[in-house]
């Protein structure tokens, strides 16, 4: 940690705002927020040949550095949160995964707190709300149908902190539950479904507006039925979130879903489970037990991938360098898009004056060189 950067100009850097790339840029830091100028006495940081951008936001986003956000300590997930900062995502949702109600109930106290420190961004319920057709890595056992009442529950449980809920919409409850969600001002999302494209358009009129790592956890692109996944993609209304890990997606569907939804609405998202920054081994998810090896998850028993052990900075570099997304875009879907659906944008997700002085440097070949989150570098870069 090098310290607050009180008044600091970065300067020379190609910069990612909204309005475009600006060449040789500059971006002011007055304490820890962007400000329109600078004062006399303000430090000059000479960033000539990379690029800074946008603060990435992931909003889904299971643990790191070893430690889970569904069962670690207080001490622990911030071990987690810390992780990720050091590769670029100063805002951050914490994401559950299926458990017994009253389990999860006591995790969403824990982790409000952290939201109410700044900590963390908010929570995002994945599961027990879902098919046990496309259950993924989550315990079968512990599967309901989305019950209205218990997940008010859960909102109840969150204080205020509850982003998002990950649901099979198709169930008993449902659409009812998207009703309850949507009129609270929480993201409904679609996701580890087994619904027909019908039932997908009936959930998003109801209000859902995320898909959950489209692709993954839902029935394939059909010609005569098309399933979810065309609904998703087709309709203005709904972010598509996407992990880009070269794992979970082939390059051609990453490219398919930019092409249909746009780069407006998509979402990069890790999925991070505990191995996330920290290395090969065996962890637990939730109750089930994950092996990683060569940087994959998967369960013990039945090889089902099980999160990701992906950071947005692999992300980033991964979109533009091998998927050759335009550098605007992936800002767009890594930073501003998650921001936007967070209801954190007026503080987040891009370089503007008045906003959090939250940046990632990268050099030319995209590989993060420094951190800043709220005027605090996480990360100084060290240029040569």
């Amino acid at each position: 940690m090098a310290g607050r950067a009180d008044s600091t100009v970065l300067a020379g850097a190609r910069v990612v705002l909204p309005t475009g790339t600006v060449e040789n840029g500059r971006v002011i830091v007055e304490g820890g927020r962007i400000a329109g100028s600078a004062t006399e006495d303000a430090r000059t940081l000479d960033l000539t040949g990379y690029w800074v951008v946008p603060g990435f936001v992931d909003m889904h986003n299971h643990g790191g550095g070893g430690a889970s956000f569904t069962s670690g300590t207080v001490d622990e997930v911030l071990t987690g949160v810390r992780t990720h900062r050091e590769h670029g995502t100063t805002t951050l949702v914490a994401s559950t995964v299926t458990g017994e109600m009253d389990f999860l109930a006591q995790r969403a106290g824990v982790l409000s707190e952290l939201v109410q420190q700044g900590d963390l961004a908010g929570i995002h319920f994945e599961g027990p709300f879902i098919s046990p057709c496309r259950k993924g890595a989550h315990s079968e056992g512990l599967l309901r149908d989305p019950d209205p009442a218990e997940v008010r529950k859960l909102m109840d449980a969150a204080h205020g902190t509850a982003k998002m809920f990950t649901l099979a919409t198709e169930l008993p409850g449902g659409i009812e539950s998207v009703r309850l969600l949507a009129e609270h001002g929480v993201i409904a999302a679609i996701g580890h479904t087994d619904a027909t494209y019908e039932q997908t358009v009936e959930a998003i009129d109801a209000g859902a507006t995320v898909a959950t790592h489209l692709f993954n956890a839902m029935p394939g692109l059909g010609h005569r039925a098309p399933g979810p996944i065309a609904a998703l993609l087709e309709d203005e209304r709904v972010t598509v979130e996407l992990i880009n890990d070269g794992t979970h997606l082939h390059p051609a569907a990453l490219e398919l879903a930019y092409h249909h939804a746009g780069a407006a609405r998509v979402a990069l998202i890790t999925d991070a489970m505990d191995a996330a920054g920290f290395g090969d081994g065996r962890y637990q998810l939730g109750p089930l037990a994950v092996e990683v090896k060569d940087g994959v998850a998967r369960l013990v028993e039945g090889d089902s991938i099980a999160g990701s052990t992906l950071t947005l900075d692999t992300a980033f570099r991964r979109s533009v360098t091998v998927d050759r997304i335009p550098v605007g875009d992936v800002v767009q879907s890594i930073s501003a898009n998650p921001a936007r659906l967070l209801g954190v944008y007026d503080r987040v997700g891009s370089l503007e004056p008045g906003k959090d002085a939250d940046l990632v440097v990268l050099d030319e070949d995209f590989v993060l060189k420094g951190v800043m989150r709220k005027g605090e570098w996480i990360i100084e870069p060290r240029l040569a």
